[in-house]
């Protein structure tokens, strides 16, 4: 990193009605932020973070700022807010160029959170409160936030814990790198790419599926992700019952599917631990619809652009699952039987919509 580095290290704590307290504490090797005292304020977290990193510009001018956030922060969504522009307001972009976002997981916590599904959570997205979340759900975010992953190595015993949460963790976020301490690891100040504002807006989009890492030396074949795609519409009650087959020893699943009962609306598949969560997220793209076409972000446009259908237009099924020991081919074959037939297809959309729908109602 930089010897001369200043960090900026935040808590949040609020109720659910409340604009929360800000703590800030400020240090570093630099003498003209001794005067800068603890600082408390309450409010969006982003504006105050972002009024912050301002005014440290101007005393401190030039060199590099660590942002330490709290775990209670919904990482993705609080950075685009905070590097979002407000009319009439000085952007963060003026002054400073960002940075890898590192993630650091304790392992012994983290596998205690992974496995938390009855325990709900809030995490700040920046400006207000997400709806409740598992612990687990929230810790999985926490990785998947990351550009840069980082597991502390343990000694005796221990180690052997952290080698599974490292290979677990790698899975769960294919396009982050594990931190090694002992090479040289520039990148972590190497500035992102000019585009990446765009590219955290389109991590979070709904229709965005993580990515699966291949041929990694830290692999071990005990965990392993699973991407599955599929071309026709779901059968909801055939995929509930198929539940029990494709859940079993996943940690972390993320995607979107197509409903033969709901056929216009994307339908989100996202579990971490033992809970899983479906719902509407917005509608797919038409062929017909030019304007829902020019008013969706262009990461969107160019993934329903690989998948486009003259008929269907971007309607598709794909999931990634990631776990300890899955049974790839099991998995598969389940949520292919949980598709419409032939016969079931060629009835058309009314037909579709009247199957039974235990999941969605």
């Amino acid at each position: 990193m930089s010897p001369d580095a200043v960090t900026l290290a935040v808590s949040v704590h609020g109720r659910d009605e409340e604009h929360p307290s800000v703590q800030r504490f400020i240090s570093g090797g630099d003498p003209r932020i001794e005067s800068i005292a603890p600082m408390a304020a309450t409010g969006s977290p982003a504006v105050i973070l972002r009024q912050d990193l301002l005014s440290l510009r101007r005393t401190v001018g030039s060199g590099h700022v660590i942002l330490a956030l709290p775990e209670n922060l919904d990482i993705l969504p609080f950075l685009v807010e905070l590097w979002r522009t407000r009319s009439g307001a000085t952007s963060l972009g003026d002054h400073y160029e960002a940075a890898p976002v590192l993630v650091a997981v304790d392992p012994a916590p983290f596998m205690a959170d992974i496995g938390c599904v009855h325990q709900a959570v809030h995490l700040w997205n920046g400006w207000d409160r997400t709806a409740p979340l598992t612990q687990a759900e929230a810790a999985a975010r926490q990785v998947e936030s990351a550009d840069v992953l980082y597991v502390p190595a343990r000694e005796g015993a221990d180690s052997r814990s952290a080698s599974g949460v490292a290979f677990l963790v790698e899975q769960m976020n294919g396009a982050a790198p594990l931190l090694d301490l002992s090479a040289d690891e520039g990148h972590l100040v190497r500035p992102l790419p000019a585009d990446f504002g765009e590219q955290w807006l389109a991590r979070l989009d709904h229709i965005v599926t993580p990515g699966i890492r291949r041929g990694s030396a830290h692999l071990t074949p005990s965990v392993e992700s699973v991407l599955w795609r599929a071309r026709r519409p779901v059968h909801p009650q055939r995929l509930a019952d198929a539940l029990a087959t494709v859940m079993r020893g996943v940690v972390r699943s993320r995607g979107h599917l197509w409903f033969s009962s709901r056929p216009d609306a994307v339908v989100t598949w996202r579990s971490a631990g033992a809970h899983l969560d479906l719902r509407e997220a917005g509608r797919w793209l038409e062929p017909e619809e030019t304007g829902a076409w020019e008013a969706a972000a262009p990461h969107r446009r160019t993934l329903a652009s690989w998948f486009w259908h003259d008929y269907y237009g971007e309607r598709r099924n794909e999931i990634v699952f990631t776990g300890v020991d899955l049974d790839e081919q099991a998995i598969r074959l389940a949520l292919d039987e949980a598709l419409l037939t032939d016969r079931e297809l060629a009835q058309g959309r009314d037909a579709w919509a009247a199957v039974p729908d235990p999941l969605l109602g």
